[in-house]
């Protein structure tokens, strides 16, 4: 059964830094596309960052140039570091694998205060 559990949520002060990690159970991770989405209270779950196979990578326009996503294959890590936090930004973030398959991480929270 593949898990993907996410850490490093929390509480910031607005313009402060959080690093966000998703560790992944599967032995093939260095095939799945991974991502963060978030949720806030209200409104649909969002695409945040997204890094291909390959290392590409994608981004909301709400994020770029605050937000970066990184994954290493060889620890089965994909991480968001997210800069200059806005209140805005507060939601729940959930960590993603997709291939032929979609998988979903339980969430974390992350409050930026104002």
């Amino acid at each position: 059964q593949v898990q993907l559990v996410e850490s490093g949520g929390g509480l910031v002060q607005a313009g402060g830094s959080l690093r966000l990690s998703c560790l992944a159970s599967m032995s093939t991770f260095s095939i799945y596309a991974m991502g963060w989405y978030r949720q806030a209270p209200g409104k649909q779950r969002e695409l945040v960052a997204s890094i291909s196979s390959g290392g590409t990578t994608n981004y909301a326009d709400s994020v770029k140039g605050r937000f970066t996503i990184s994954r290493d294959n060889a620890k089965n890590t994909v991480d968001l570091q997210m800069n200059s936090l806005k209140p805005e930004d507060t939601a729940v973030y959930y960590c993603n694998a997709h291939s032929s398959f979609v998988y979903w991480g339980q969430g974390t929270q992350v409050t930026v205060s104002s």
